[in-house]
């Protein structure tokens, strides 16, 4: 048994473990000493069980038998009374280390250099440490389980509770202490001087570099001068342009061919084509293809050398695939470059990008392609899906601190402001002084950060102008901004030389920032030529999120994103993105339909075959080994939309005369898919979080119960039978409240909230500005007898109805069946028209489909009482009168014929 003994109050608090139970304590004693003749000696004891609070006295001299008869005994500090009254009994003892917290509960916990943690000005246990940050963070609501342990993980890292405090609660900012890591800078090798490497002297002379970057060595090592396809996955800043160039200028002053430098903005475009003009214009001409702003303004009209002309030719993706979507020829393409490649994997545009590339390498099987990107996972598994020989360089050239700070919104703004001025304040080896992007989700909130920075500090988004954007591009480069603040949608665009990124907010409008995207604004931080560290900001607020589709909040967000791995490009397209590559694939294949199956192969994703559903609505017709497009068809690959789309635009133009009325119900289908979709995914997207988060219970299903669950709600069944049957039998042919109540009705769908009508009126009232009245003819189809046209006063809904109504009165079904079904299918939310095409129904014993069509008809109008009435009538197995009924028998209540037995 061993005893331990601490300072308490007067006296000392003695602990009797037993050494057999792991320590375990068995008795707690209080203890207080007086000096007496015979030196220092217990004057009172007293013991209790651990746990309890009533002590006994006991007899002092039983104390010193008890550490007599005791093993070691070990002291938690220096106490000088007490070891001289050892030393009296001639007792030896030895000092320990423990949690003094635990020994308040009665818990006994070694520290060690390892396991002890820093709180104030002693060391406790990191399970003490834990529940006083607990403490410590109880005012900050919402705080998510996976920030709870990231912040645990912290305090273990870091063994001080201080310095985790300080990350949460920064009174001031303090980045020696808010650092979550640091990405240290790889030692450049020796690489060659570009003089010695085979280029044309012409680019040599012209190129402004003379020695390789690491990246640049390990791309001319893999075949870059000697034609070979390349996916290379580097850093930023860490010279993945000067790759294209070299490749794209060698093979057009050899002949090869003009070199496509295509990018993903319009933004970055102008400026790689500025660049490339001023650099190489004494070798050749560059060009830009671009689209056209839409609004005919000075400062928006184009400018440059448009089109696809130059030995270098800059472009956006969407604007070289439009012209092999329109059929134009492309030819005399030596190098095709593909910048930020990782947009395969967004949702919007990278079936796009891969139809491109994939359409390209058709017309231009000879060319060298370049695929230039800084973030993506499993790369290698990409480079065998392109083709080319992967070059990848991870490490950085300039070393990278990232930070992360909890707080509150109000607090972001300071906090941002402070770190500007401070790196603004500092000037690299290089001459260069530092410069911060600031990244948020709002363009509103771009000029609001901006404004409270002060006149250093410039919005910088797509709302703007292209002069606005780019004079704020020149007094960057310049050094006369401290800071730009922009949104998360230009990250990829304009090549700032910052050496500081903060994120204001981890969301791109109300959705997250995914691990690619992150990396690549993170990656802006630091530029070798200019600075000597990067440095990346993430101020997170607890509990804030940006859309009610996710569980996870910003701090949460924050954590993952910081830790998370990119994810493998492997995109999978429906049948809207497949339909439209297909239509654009055939335009370019002229037809051929292996030479289409071929180009379909060469893309990276995966998808269903629509072939069949192209040729079904009859977008496509097949001819040999030919595919031609109608044109619709034709449509659908140059206006880049999909099948789907096409034909709900078609079904609107047949049914529809206003064009606003087109573009608002376009919209609220939209607005209707996206929600479906949704609540689709929505399930398994909060699995998935709850899964990461650490939540399992939530989602969890026993497999099995307990047996005694399931006998108790065995015999609780039996229970209720038999009750039921008591009560049946005593109500008779009468049935139970609770069965009538559990007859369902179908309800009406709910109808468009105010909300939902507003926004239709405004887009109506935005589109009118733009759309002239349309000019339709009358549209001709059958009337009452099935032939002629169904304009002027024999073609109203009204008398078509009326013509149906006297046919079926008549014993005519099938006429009637087929003048309503047609009408119905042009005017699907009649409600009369639906109600008589189910009495017709009702009337041939289709009663099934009969219900169908009057449960239609009370959706369409809620006001129908005939419809209700008839539809409830179906479900309480009652038929009505319908062969009889009079001319306005449709305002009249249905009338009960029999009882269904």
């Amino acid at each position: 048994m061993t005893t331990i003994v601490q300072p308490w109050k007067k006296g000392y608090k003695v602990y009797f473990c037993d050494d057999a139970k792991a320590g375990k304590i068995k008795h707690v004693g209080t203890v207080e000493l007086e000096e007496t003749s015979k030196g220092m000696r217990p004057s009172e004891f007293f013991v209790r069980r651990p746990g309890t609070s009533h002590a006994e006295k006991t007899p002092t001299k039983e104390f010193i038998t008890v550490l007599r008869a005791n093993g070691p005994i070990k002291l938690t500090q220096t106490m000088p009374a007490f070891q001289d009254f050892l030393r009296g009994m001639q007792l030896s003892w030895e000092t320990t280390t423990l949690c003094r917290t635990c020994l308040f509960d009665d818990r006994l916990t070694s520290l060690t250099e390892e396991t002890r943690i820093r709180c104030g000005q002693e060391y406790v246990c990191l399970d003490c440490a834990k529940r006083e940050l607990r403490r410590e963070l109880g005012h900050i609501k919402h705080l998510g389980k996976r920030t709870q342990l990231h912040i645990e993980n912290l305090l273990e890292e870091y063994r001080d509770l201080d310095m985790v405090l300080a990350i949460l609660q920064p009174e001031s900012l303090d980045t020696k202490k808010t650092m979550f890591d640091r990405l240290e800078a790889h030692d450049q090798t020796p690489t060659e001087r570009i003089e010695n490497l085979p280029l044309p002297r012409q680019f040599v002379d012209l190129c402004g570099v003379e020695t390789l970057m690491p990246a640049q060595q390990r791309a001319i090592e893999s075949g870059l001068l000697y034609g070979k396809d390349l996916l290379v996955v580097a850093a930023t800043a860490s010279g993945k342009t000067f790759i294209g160039e070299m490749a794209g200028l060698k093979n057009y002053l050899e002949k090869r061919g003009r070199m496509l430098f295509l990018v993903p903005l319009v933004a970055l475009a102008n400026q790689k084509y500025e660049r490339f003009s001023e650099k190489y214009k004494s070798v050749t001409q560059t060009s830009i293809m671009t689209g056209v702003s839409r609004v005919n303004l000075p400062e928006t009209r184009p400018v440059g050398n448009r089109g696809a002309g130059g030995g270098i030719v800059v472009g956006t993706y969407e604007g070289m695939d439009n012209l092999l979507r329109k059929g134009m020829p492309v030819s005399n393409i030596g190098t095709v470059v593909i910048d930020e490649v990782q947009m395969l994997e967004d949702p919007e545009r990278g079936h796009r990008l891969d139809g491109l590339i994939a359409r390209l390498k058709y017309v231009a099987p000879k060319a060298q392609f370049l695929y230039l990107s800084a973030t993506i996972g499993s790369p290698n598994l990409l480079a065998k899906k392109l083709n080319a020989s992967l070059v990848s360089y991870a490490e950085r050239p300039v070393a990278l601190e990232r930070h992360l700070i909890f707080t509150e919104k109000d607090g972001k703004i300071p906090f941002i402001k402070k770190l500007v001025f401070e790196e603004f304040n500092k000037t690299s080896s290089k001459g260069y002084k530092g410069q911060t992007i600031v990244f948020t989700n709002a363009r509103s909130r771009c000029h609001t950060i901006a404004e409270a920075i002060g006149g250093m500090a410039a919005p910088y988004h797509a709302g703007l102008t292209s002069q606005e954007r780019r004079s704020v591009e020149r007094q960057f480069e310049e050094g006369k901004l401290a800071c730009v603040v922009t949104t998360a949608a230009l990250a990829a665009g304009v090549d700032f030389p910052a050496s500081q990124v903060i994120f204001d907010a981890l969301a791109m409008g109300i959705d997250w920032l995914s691990v690619q995207e992150f990396h690549q604004m993170m990656g802006r931080a630091g530029r070798p030529d200019f600075h000597d560290l990067g440095r990346v900001v993430v101020l997170a607020e607890p509990g804030v999120s940006y859309s009610r589709e996710t569980k996870l909040t910003e701090e949460e967000v924050a954590i993952q994103l910081l830790k998370g791995d990119m994810e493998e490009v492997s995109p999978v397209y429906d049948i809207e993105e497949t339909s439209e590559e297909f239509a654009a694939n055939a335009i370019t294949c002229r037809g051929r339909e292996a030479d289409i199956i071929t180009v379909g192969n060469i893309m990276v994703g995966v998808g269903d075959d629509p072939i069949q559903e192209l040729l079904r609505h009859k977008l496509v017709k097949k001819s040999g080994g030919f595919l031609e497009l109608s044109p619709l068809g034709k449509v659908m690959a140059e206006h880049f939309i999909g099948m789907e789309r096409l034909l709900e635009i078609d079904k609107l133009v047949r049914v529809m005369d206003d064009p606003l009325e087109m573009i608002a119900e376009l919209f609220c289908m939209d607005e209707e898919r996206e929600k479906e979709k949704r609540r689709i995914d929505r399930r398994s997207t909060e699995k998935k979080e709850s899964a990461w988060i650490g939540d399992k219970k939530a989602y969890a299903k026993p497999d099995s119960e307990p047996a005694w669950v399931a006998k108790k709600k065995e015999i609780h069944a039996v229970e209720k039978h038999a009750h039921d049957d008591a009560r049946r039998k005593k109500a008779g042919s009468r049935k139970l409240r609770r069965e009538e109540e559990e007859v369902e009705v179908s309800k009406p769908p709910r109808r468009a909230s105010k909300e939902m009508e507003d926004r239709v009126e405004r887009k109506k009232r935005e589109a009118s500005q733009f759309i002239p009245p349309p000019k339709r003819k009358p549209r001709e189809g059958p009337n009452v007898s099935g032939k002629g046209s169904t304009t002027g006063p024999s073609g109203d809904p009204v008398n078509i109805i009326e013509g149906a109504v006297d046919l079926r009165r008549a014993g005519k079904y099938d006429e009637a069946l087929k003048i309503l079904g047609n009408y119905v299918a042009d005017n699907p939310k009649d409600s009369r028209a639906l109600v008589e095409l189910g009495k017709v129904y009702d009337l041939r014993g289709e009663r099934d489909t009969a219900y169908l069509c009057y449960q239609k008809a009370a959706a369409a109008n809620t006001q129908n009482r005939e419809a209700i009435d008839r539809m409830n009538a179906f479900l309480i197995g009652i038929t009505v009168d319908i062969d009889n009924d009079s001319p306005d028998s449709g305002k009249q209540p249905a009338v009960v014929k029999k009882k269904k037995e």
